[in-house]
């Protein structure tokens, strides 16, 4: 452990009213990443027109943004073992706003690339930093927590395609709806910045971490992949889905986008009082199996608007708690420092950033419903990991002391 966080430790308790504010920082920071997260499926024909792109060409912004994230959680994360948590954060927001007031006035595809790459390694630093520092605040009850921190990203996802449903109205291109999340994020990062950080207690007395079992990680981390390729794929996707299948047009795939998002809140939110009852395991399980189920729902009607918007808002809510539910059982099983954490959100970026690239490829050739059939045997292989991991956790191997 540094001096640094050795000095924050001894010169700021963390009282409950420091507590509450560092939660509600995390929080905050949550909801901007919910924002920036869903802006680019409803922005995605429109960045297409603003490059001169085909969309197998602007699906490559996916993989730009979830390569950004996978060197955020797996590189850039790591620092949160050696300096203070905060002034990370605030610098990642910063780049993040940055990044959203040029993406809409990028006219090269190239450029455009790069510049949602960055705002991926801001966004997967800030992602990682908040669950992290979010643990080590609130250790062992972290349950609720978790839940409520991505039920505030399930805000920002929500209210993002409206927004920009409502100021595309404007007739100003992208750049109102860009700069308008711009603007939600810098205050953000002051507001992070004037908090202490919080450490890490997980440490022995030489200040080294506790060895966890890489075949837990592993598994862990791999679950985590297919989940995010599947939120991300659905989510991204769905509303040039709904308008290539002629089902809707753009204002209401922007609404059926936010109804996804809704639902992810909604779950969200509904899951905080479950994690305090219902084991993860049960919890996980249950999830995985309404995402098949909802898929299903829309496969099966596949020409129909009541079917896309019960499998929609079935999705939503059966995705909510997976990734914090998963979060919080690893954390019963290891120490979660930001090197773990690394590792575990580079499996999240890897799946985030591959199959929403693969639907890309598809799309064109296959039709419309490829997206679905992608996202289908992703989760169904998702099942099969989870399988495998509560069977691994059963043998009582990996379990910390």
């Amino acid at each position: 452990m540094t001096s640094s966080n050795t000095i924050e430790q001894t010169q700021t308790p963390d009282g409950s009213t420091g507590k509450i504010q560092k939660t509600i920082g995390y929080f905050l920071t949550y909801i901007a990443l919910g924002l920036v997260s869903a802006a680019l499926g409803p922005t995605l024909p429109g960045l297409a027109a603003q490059t001169g792109s085909a969309l197998s060409q602007i699906s490559y912004l996916f993989t730009a943004r979830m390569l950004g994230d996978m060197i955020g959680a797996f590189g850039v994360s790591r620092l949160y073992d050696r300096v203070r948590g905060h002034p990370l954060m605030g610098a990642m927001l910063l780049l993040l706003a940055m990044a959203m007031v040029l993406i809409p006035i990028t006219p090269l595809l190239w450029v455009l690339i790069i510049i949602i790459l960055l705002g991926g390694i801001a966004s997967g630093t800030l992602d990682v930093g908040c669950n992290i520092l979010l643990v080590w605040l609130h250790k062992p009850n972290i349950g609720p927590f978790m839940n409520a921190l991505h039920f505030f990203f399930g805000v920002g996802a929500f209210i993002s395609p409206v927004i920009i449903a409502r100021l595309l109205l404007f007739k100003r291109g992208l750049s109102l709806p860009y700069w308008v999340i711009a603007a939600v994020i810098l205050p953000i990062g002051v507001y992070v910045l004037r908090l202490s950080s919080p450490v890490n207690k997980d440490i022995d007395e030489k200040g080294a971490f506790q060895k966890v079992n890489p075949l837990l990680i592993v598994l862990v981390a791999v679950l985590f992949g297919l989940y995010c390729g599947a939120e991300v794929g659905f989510g991204g996707w769905i509303y040039t889905f709904t308008i290539k299948m002629n089902l809707a047009g753009e204002a209401t795939a922007a609404l059926l986008t936010s109804i996804f998002w809704g639902g992810l809140t909604a779950g969200r939110m509904f899951s905080i009082p479950i994690a305090t009852r219902v084991p993860p395991p049960l919890i996980l399980l249950g999830d995985l199996l309404g995402c098949v189920l909802s898929l299903l729902v829309i496969l099966f009607l596949p020409f129909h608007t009541a079917g896309l918007w019960i499998g929609t808002a079935g999705m939503g809510l059966c995705m909510a708690s997976v990734f914090p539910t998963l979060l919080s059982f690893a954390e019963r099983r290891m120490v979660i420092s930001g090197k773990v954490t690394g590792y575990l959100f580079l499996g999240a970026s890897l799946g985030g950033m591959s199959l929403p690239l693969v639907i890309g490829q598809l799309f064109v050739p296959l039709g419309p419903l490829s997206v679905m059939y992608a996202i289908l045997i992703d989760l169904l292989f998702a099942l099969l990991i989870f399988a495998a991991l509560m069977r691994y956790a059963r043998k009582g191997e990996g379990r910390r002391d």
